[in-house]
């Protein structure tokens, strides 16, 4: 169809560009190699070099001289160009994720790798679990803002939702809770509605909280780690589902309410993700309906802290989410939602206790695959300088052909000497390169300007034909 529709644009007398590329790098073309004991590269060459003839037959009028290969080190050099352009602006950083892992094979799973409702492993049926490994990001979320302008941009309102829902900008506010009886011990939880902060009768953190294994008593340790192994076994989507039920375990420390000094136990949860906000929240159960459930699972107060119109202060049957008069919170009784949520933020601010902030549901991009079939990290690490990136002019480096592929747990190119063994740019001392390889999405995000001059030498296109 787009042949069609490119000869006909021509046929009216249009400039037509209709260029053809090959997207190589990537998990399906590691893992056909793997199964064929072949390398990556030959099985990619091959299947290019055999697409190409089938295409050339077909008598499509694609211009071949436009053509993009993105494993070929002229095309990829640019996507480590672009990544120390961010590394430089601060864009680019490193922490800690987890990832998906198979304990039997050592090694981090793709999605598509964990199979079932029973999570295993798709190699050896092993039950998958979450690891912490350090992996780069691309800090996306600082375009957050820009992508929800859509002055100019003349989209669908439903195309203009879909963007809105995916960023998830929410604003309101950010505060710490003090621990009970560990001093110098608090953690941070965000709210959009700070006017409900005195209903608030119990505090989640997410199982892989660093807090969690510091702050939980003997008694109670045992059924923490079992249930953070639980967790462990769950995706992101099962954890976050409307249809399962909430549940956590008491782990025996208590938090502090900021503004009425009550304590409030602290639960782990598996529906509260490390990776999303401070992986930790407040529940209020008279005014959220999911807290609400979880508050009468576990025999915990509702007290009611916004009235409704014509409330007559009977306990609540159910959670009320709406606004109205704020009620059992000290000096704020009688201030509407609205202006309470202004003067509890004021107070919060003041006192030095939390800040208003603007959250996301968007995630920063997480590009770190700890494979062998993708563009090498341009960063090296020197005992001496820290994390030092690749001079421009040594760019590109190099994916090496003899490298051994297959997976052990760890990046492939980490058991390569030749490659990981390299020179300090700045002090010259012995040094290693990073050898985690760059998500292949990271290919296809520019590949469309790079048909605008693909041979081009000096720059990753020409933006003057763009």
């Amino acid at each position: 169809p787009s042949d069609a529709a490119a000869r006909f644009r021509r046929m009216q007398g249009c400039n037509v560009m209709f260029p053809i590329g090959f997207d190589a790098f990537g998990l399906p073309a590691e893992n056909a190699a793997i199964e064929r004991g072949i390398h990556p590269y030959q099985w990619t060459m091959d299947n290019i070099n055999r697409m190409r003839t089938q295409l050339r037959s077909m008598g499509a009028m694609w211009d071949w001289a436009r053509e993009v290969i993105t494993c070929d080190p002229e095309y990829y050099r640019w996507n480590q160009w672009f990544f120390l352009r961010m590394y430089e602006r601060g864009l680019a950083y490193r922490r800690l994720a987890p990832v998906d892992w198979c304990p039997k094979d050592n090694t981090t799973l793709a999605r598509e790798q964990v199979v079932g409702e029973e999570r295993v492993c798709e190699r050896c049926g092993t039950p998958v679990v979450k690891k912490n490994l350090e992996q780069w990001f691309l800090k996306i979320t600082g375009y957050a803002d820009e992508l929800l302008d859509f002055s100019g941009i003349q989209w669908p309102e439903r195309v203009r939702t879909l963007q809105e829902n995916w960023i998830g900008r929410s604003v309101g506010v950010e505060f710490r809770l003090e621990v009970k009886d560990h001093p110098g011990a608090s953690f941070r939880v965000f709210t959009t509605r700070p006017d409900t902060v005195f209903g608030m009768t119990f505090a989640v953190l997410a199982p892989e909280h660093p807090l969690v294994d510091q702050l939980a008593t003997p008694d109670r340790r045992r059924e923490v780690e079992a249930y953070k192994f639980k967790a462990a076994r769950e995706s992101d989507i099962e954890r976050l589902s409307t249809e399962k039920e909430r549940d956590g375990v008491f782990i025996g420390a208590h938090a502090i309410n900021p503004l009425n000094a009550a304590p409030v136990p602290i639960f782990i949860a598996d529906y509260v993700l490390l990776t999303y906000g401070t992986g930790a929240i407040m529940g209020v159960p008279a005014h959220d309906a999911r807290d609400f459930d979880f508050a009468k699972k576990y025999g915990l107060p509702i007290p009611a802290v916004i009235a409704p119109t014509g409330w007559d202060g009977t306990p609540l049957r159910e959670a009320y989410e709406g606004e109205g008069t704020m009620v059992n919170s000290g000096e704020f009784d009688r201030l509407s939602s609205a202006e309470g949520w202004q003067r509890i933020a004021d107070t919060m601010e003041q006192r030095g206790i939390g800040e208003r902030k603007v959250n996301y549901r968007l995630h920063d991009w997480l590009i770190s695959r700890q494979r062998y079939w993708g563009t090498p990290i341009p960063i090296i690490y020197c005992p001496h300088c820290g994390s030092v990136p690749v001079r421009e002019e040594d760019l590109p480096v190099v994916l090496p052909l003899d490298a051994e592929f297959r997976p052990t747990g760890e990046s492939p190119l980490k058991y390569h000497q030749g490659f990981r063994n390299t020179r300090c740019p700045v002090c010259g001392r012995e040094a290693e390169r990073e050898t985690d390889t760059m998500d292949t999405f990271i290919d296809s995000s520019w590949y469309q300007y790079r048909y605008l001059s693909p041979h081009e030498q000096d720059t990753a296109f020409d933006a003057e034909r763009g």
